[in-house]
């Protein structure tokens, strides 16, 4: 007897790819209606925006994501004070399961957020930048870039989509894939948990490990395996993206800034700043407002 091989049901398919950004906006920063034959992500990753579509009218908060359909009507908006980040990726797909992620926000689970960073940096190696220009129509592909990457970006985006409506199937809380952690896995998000709302405080591993009853060497391992990150990195980083929000609202100066995050001096700050924005402050401001045409 042979063996019967069977075919696979697709119940997901991602045909073409439109675009695949990461926007740092300005406050008041706002898109024209409009609507497209592909479907568009929205996710936001800090701050918050405002969305007007065929099919939701409301608020986007931090860690929540929209999708648009094909030939919806849409726009966004920031408000008057927040500066936000936000995804936006843009694709090709005939399946009406998609509709339901259109309805409603969904808040995605730290597994998802890990997900969809995984989909930007697959695709930083496969196109050119810029990643940032509003409305931008041809983005365009390397030359070369590493084999299996585009495929990565096509599977790792219909996986990321098959569990985004998996978990709005579901009716448990979004943060439920936590629950049944080891208990030291818990731990490590509960000081993520601390760090992410003290950032701003002068922070030390030796304090953590005080804190929450740990040595240094087993808390800076545990971190860097569940983020993917060193601890010092992780708080540098959200001090950095601080940073760069308060810029763009343009409510404070980077002094007032130092202060805020309770570094040493405004030198200190433009360092580590460019340190991990490869450019200053100043430089960096002008050119969120060139590439969103505010200038």
């Amino acid at each position: 007897m042979e063996f019967v091989l069977k075919s696979f049901k697709i119940d997901l398919n991602i045909t073409r790819l439109a675009n695949i950004h990461y926007f740092e906006f300005t406050p008041n920063y706002h898109t024209v209606n409009d609507s497209h034959g592909f479907c568009e992500l929205i996710y936001v990753d800090k701050g918050s925006i405002e969305i007007v579509s065929d099919c939701y009218t409301g608020g986007l908060r931090q860690n929540q994501m929209i999708l648009h359909g094909a030939n919806q009507n849409h726009s966004l908006s920031c408000n008057e004070k927040v500066a936000p980040n936000i995804i936006v990726i843009g694709f090709e797909c005939q399946s009406e399961h998609l509709d339901v992620l259109t309805r409603s926000p969904l808040l995605l689970t730290d597994e998802l957020q890990k997900m969809l960073a995984e989909i930007i940096k697959e695709a930083r190696t496969v196109y050119l930048p810029p990643y940032d220009v509003p409305n931008l129509k041809n983005m365009k592909k390397r030359k070369n870039f590493a084999f299996g990457s585009d495929q990565l970006i096509k599977n790792y985006l219909q996986v990321f989509l098959i569990k985004c409506l998996r978990l709005t199937a579901s009716a448990k809380p979004a943060y439920h894939a936590q629950k049944h952690l080891p208990a030291e896995h818990t731990q490590i998000y509960e000081i993520k948990r601390y760090i992410d709302e003290n950032y701003r405080q002068k922070i030390a591993v030796e304090e953590l490990c005080f804190l929450f009853n740990t040595n240094k060497t087993s808390l800076s391992a545990s971190f860097k395996q569940a983020f993917g990150k060193t601890i010092i990195d992780y708080v540098n980083t959200l001090r950095i993206e601080y940073t760069k929000s308060l810029l763009r609202e343009g409510s404070h100066t980077l002094t007032q800034i130092a202060d805020l995050l309770n570094v040493s001096s405004v030198h200190y700050l433009t360092a580590l700043f460019k340190k991990y924005v490869d450019m200053t402050p100043t430089e960096y401001l002008h050119t969120i407002r060139k590439t969103l045409n505010l200038q």
